[in-house]
């Protein structure tokens, strides 16, 4: 799979142990994320992200902020994107089966590095559910 990343200053060690995650399963990684602690502005570096799935560069993003709430807004407002904010497995779970999420929002301030980790996997091994859920979907956008 090819997995598009972007991480604000809150981000950087969750981004880390992602993407050592996701290159050990194989999966190719475009890192737009900062490495540095020092503040920047969520925007900058998940637009890319959001870039690349719209334009079917990428099968799945994933997005990182304190909250997890301004990069996710950000990356909603290109079309074809649907991020979730997650904060558990459950959630990024649901996402998937019922939402075709094709982004995770992940609050780094309110999980942990296992727990983001955990969420990730889970997020990409998921399949949409498809149904009436595809109906409720189709009016996301408009």
């Amino acid at each position: 799979m090819k997995i598009s990343i972007g991480n604000d200053h809150a981000g950087p060690d969750y981004k880390k142990a992602i993407v050592e995650m996701l290159k050990a399963k194989g999966h190719e990684v475009t890192n737009y994320g900062t490495d540095s602690a020092e503040s920047v502005d969520y925007p900058d570096f998940g637009r890319p992200v959001a870039t690349d799935i719209s334009e079917g560069k990428a099968d799945f993003g994933i997005v990182i902020c304190g909250s997890g709430n301004g990069i996710s807004m950000t990356v909603n407002k290109q079309s074809k994107v649907r991020a979730a904010l997650c904060w558990i497995k459950e959630i990024a779970v649901l996402a998937r089966q019922h939402n075709d999420a094709n982004i995770i929002s992940i609050p780094a301030r309110f999980t942990s590095i296992p727990q983001a980790v955990e969420m990730v996997e889970a997020f990409l091994n998921t399949e949409f559910e498809g149904g009436r859920h595809q109906t409720r979907v189709d009016k996301i956008s408009y």
